[in-house]
């Protein structure tokens, strides 16, 4: 899973920790969706929501099975710890009666931490199939980014 480059090589180990990276955030991604929907009163907003988080559990299993066709076997990752911090914010905020505004303001700034994992990976040279998927994957992150922002604002 190596790719040369005119002046550095990525090592498979470099795409793994990239890739691994970009799991943790789905996982993050998975988990923040799943919580903050059953919260939201807007029942379309919720069901968006539920569909975005698996969504997120199936780019992370195409990801995983990159690593699995690459050798890579112990692919147990966990969310990050900014990612559970922050979810455990927005619990607090939804039991503290903050509305599907105050929600949607936590999956956004969710969504921001997405969209720069993502960008970080594709600013590293990869092999041709890896950057393929996360790009695609990147578009859709984008996509929702931009519809719970829209939400948010309170636009449809």
């Amino acid at each position: 899973m190596s790719t040369e480059t005119k002046a550095t090589k990525t090592t498979s180990k470099e795409i793994e920790e990239t890739l691994r990276s970009v799991i943790q955030s789905l996982i993050d991604g998975q988990e923040g969706f799943q919580k903050i929907a059953e919260h939201l009163k807007d029942q379309t907003v919720k069901r968006y929501f539920e569909a975005e988080s698996l969504r997120r559990a199936q780019f992370r299993g195409e990801l995983e099975n990159l690593l699995h066709q690459e050798g890579v076997h112990d692919v147990k990752e966990k969310g990050t710890m900014g990612g559970k911090i922050h979810r455990a914010w927005g619990d607090l905020k939804a039991h503290m009666g903050g509305g599907d505004h105050t929600l949607l303001e936590t999956a956004e700034a969710g969504e921001d931490s997405a969209k720069k994992a993502y960008k970080d990976a594709l600013e590293k040279e990869l092999p041709l199939p890896v950057h393929q998927l996360l790009s695609s994957q990147y578009a859709h992150i984008q996509d929702s980014h931009d519809y719970v922002k829209a939400k948010r604002d309170g636009r449809d």
